[in-house]
């Protein structure tokens, strides 16, 4: 099955749920993605799913000088984003719970 549909409608949420965990940068937030099972998403998905939570006021950030290169953008939740990720957590559990129950053939 082709899940690239299915993590358009969910990397939103994904990428709340990781960056509520814990603070992280762009590469750092693909990486805990893939380390979490999705493992065909994309790197630029990701980082305009970040400009985009940003933009919208669900998340914040700050910059984290390194030594090992450039400094890093870190991206932490607000908690407008909390609010967010609360929302949609309880609509993806309905509406899994409902896909669910039709594939085992449960009457609606």
């Amino acid at each position: 099955m082709d899940t690239t549909q299915l993590l358009k409608g969910v990397l939103d949420l994904a990428v709340l749920a990781v960056v509520d965990a814990e603070d992280g940068y762009g590469y750092d937030v693909v990486r805990r993605l893939r380390a979490g099972g999705l493992d065909d998403v994309g790197d630029a998905s990701v980082y305009g799913t970040l400009r985009r939570l940003y933009a919208s006021g669900a998340l914040t950030s700050y910059v984290v000088p390194s030594d090992e290169g450039p400094h890093r953008k870190y991206y932490g939740i607000t908690p407008i984003g909390r609010s967010q990720l609360k929302s949609q957590t309880d609509d993806w559990a309905h509406f899994s719970a409902t896909v669910s129950g039709i594939l085992q053939g449960v009457p609606a």
